[in-house]
């Protein structure tokens, strides 16, 4: 038996490739500066008016007011950041007469 004619199976025919262990990060879509900024600003003040808990409930659930999430519609637009800096205002300013 020739040398050459003992060969050992190419694992790289049978094995499953090598898959990264937390994916692929850059595959999902990346925010602009702007949209980043925005988000940031927004995280903030949610986070200095209402606290750590209510600001993260704020931002993530649906707003009925604004018909989207906030954290959402922030990113979105300039418009929508400032429909959301108001709704916050509104939602942490304490009723007049109270």
């Amino acid at each position: 038996m020739k040398k050459d004619d003992a060969r050992e199976p190419a694992l790289s025919k049978t094995a499953a490739p090598k898959r990264k262990m937390f994916g692929n990060r850059l595959s999902a879509s990346q925010l602009s500066p702007q949209a980043l900024e925005r988000q940031s600003r927004i995280a903030l003040l949610a986070w200095n008016l209402l606290g750590g808990d209510a600001a993260i409930a704020f931002l993530n659930t649906y707003n009925p007011a604004l018909e989207a999430r906030p954290l959402d519609l922030a990113i979105e637009s300039a418009a929508g950041c400032e429909a959301v800096e108001h709704a916050l205002s509104s939602t942490a300013s304490p009723s007049p007469g109270g």
